[in-house]
């Protein structure tokens, strides 16, 4: 009899947990589906949004229909002036969530961002120079994209070699090299000429996508879509890197391994987003900790809505940088005003719990 209320109580709380399972599994479907038709919802109205007004019927009719059943002046405003940015902003905020949520797991801290190796600092540097030389907008973007992937590769150089633990050198590593970058763009704009380089180099480290053209967008988007698929693949391994090592090694996974892919699909997005936006923060630190808030710490679950939130998220706020005041604010500043005051309520929230 003893054994039977085992079983029958041990068959209960297995039921309980496929039924909490299912629920929870059905909530994120939902979940998914909703950020879905927002994210979509929000790139359609974008098109309409700006100091030309464009009505919603003609965006259709040229989606469905082809530009000649609307009037020529639409049809170039959207094909060569709005879809670039707009597919822009929308990229920009996805891969940089996904990056930022990747590294939060991979080094077991969520202050990690995914300029943490300095990959935002080298590809300003990179700006920064090309700008001083009076190189063409296309050479800002490939030093800028070059220079940011050389640094980061320099730092995992630097933290594979040294006796601490692998994810705290990196970020020791990529702190240091984050801070010389900053030191060579600092001196870069002092000796800049005050009248012409140096407001151009200012204005790109606060970040815009004021300048984005279908060439630029070609170039910058196949790296940022391979890295994204990059890291959604490795999304299972993601979670068991917030193992310790040895734990990983003992699944049979190598950590190291999956590490530096981790890096360098999470690099290939941030150095393509930094040179065809400029620095832009706050956005894959923010995202991925609403993210966890609504699905968990799973990256199988939170990589896809990382990706929809923060690609919403950052397409909103371009819309308002373009809209809000005569002159286009810098996207980089109204990033910033939303991520301190974000960081402060999560510290104060944090203490009282």
């Amino acid at each position: 009899m003893t054994y039977t209320v085992t079983k029958v109580v041990e068959w209960g709380k297995t039921m309980t947990k496929h039924a909490v399972s299912s629920v929870r599994t059905t909530k994120y479907y939902i979940l998914l589906i909703v950020l879905v038709i927002i994210s979509i919802s929000t790139i359609i109205a974008s098109f309409a949004i700006g100091y030309y007004s464009i009505p919603i019927k003609d965006i259709l009719t040229l989606i469905f229909k082809g530009e000649k059943y609307v009037p020529s002046n639409v049809a170039i405003i959207i094909k060569r002036i709005r879809f670039p940015r707009i597919i822009a902003a929308f990229m920009i905020g996805a891969g940089l969530s996904v990056a930022g949520a990747s590294y939060q797991g991979m080094f077991k801290n969520p202050l990690v961002s995914p300029d943490i190796l300095g990959v935002s600092t080298g590809a300003g540097l990179g700006a920064a120079l090309a700008i001083i030389l009076d190189y063409p907008n296309f050479m800002i973007q490939i030093m800028a994209f070059i220079l940011g992937i050389i640094v980061v590769f320099i730092a995992y150089l630097i933290g594979t070699r040294t006796k601490y633990r692998q994810e705290i050198s990196l970020i020791l590593a990529g702190t240091m090299l984050g801070t010389l970058c900053s030191s060579f763009i600092t001196l870069i704009k002092y000796l800049a000429d005050p009248y012409e380089k140096l407001p151009a180099i200012t204005y790109w480290l606060m970040g815009s996508l004021a300048k984005v053209n279908n060439q630029a967008l070609l170039f910058s988007l196949l790296p940022m879509i391979l890295g994204t698929i990059l890291l959604y693949l490795l999304r299972w391994r993601l979670n068991i890197l917030t193992l310790n090592d040895e734990e990983a090694e003992a699944i049979g996974i190598n950590p190291k391994r999956v590490r530096l892919i981790a890096i360098i699909g999470a690099t290939l997005i941030s150095a393509s987003s930094v040179c065809l936006g400029g620095i832009i923060g706050w956005v894959g630190l923010m995202i991925p900790h609403l993210t966890r808030g609504l699905v968990g710490a799973d990256y199988r679950k939170s990589l896809p809505i990382s990706f929809l939130m923060g690609g919403t998220f950052l397409l909103i706020m371009d819309n308002l940088a373009r809209t809000l005041y005569a002159m286009e604010i810098p996207l980089g500043v109204l990033t910033s005003l939303l991520g301190a005051p974000f960081f402060i309520v999560l510290i104060i929230r944090g203490g009282r719990q």
